[in-house]
């Protein structure tokens, strides 16, 4: 096995593992827009608590850069969307360099 290849697959696990992280948040803001009463206990606060530790540093900072827009009483939020369309252009590029 190459060096490369030893550095390039771990990074293309965590960075899959990331991604499904943000659709697991994804899931869980819905979750809590439809049932504003869900507050999860024991186990299921640990992991909902990782899950928003894990994914809120790129997704803050790109809402820095681009607030979510207004569209009527709607906000669409882009950070989340930027920091998934950025996961997956490391994951198209990765390959190419490991």
């Amino acid at each position: 096995m190459d060096v490369l290849e030893l550095i390039g697959t771990p990074v293309r696990v965590v960075l899959r593992i990331y991604v499904l992280l943000l659709w697991v948040r994804l899931i869980i803001d819905w979750i809590t827009v439809f049932n504003r009463s869900f507050r999860p206990r024991g186990v299921g606060a640990v992991l909902v608590e990782f899950v928003f530790s894990v994914t809120d540093p790129p997704i803050k900072m790109f809402r820095r850069v681009l607030p979510p827009i207004r569209l009527g009483q709607v906000m669409l939020d882009l950070g989340w969307i930027l920091t998934l369309i950025c996961c997956w252009i490391l994951l198209a590029i990765i390959p190419g360099f490991f």
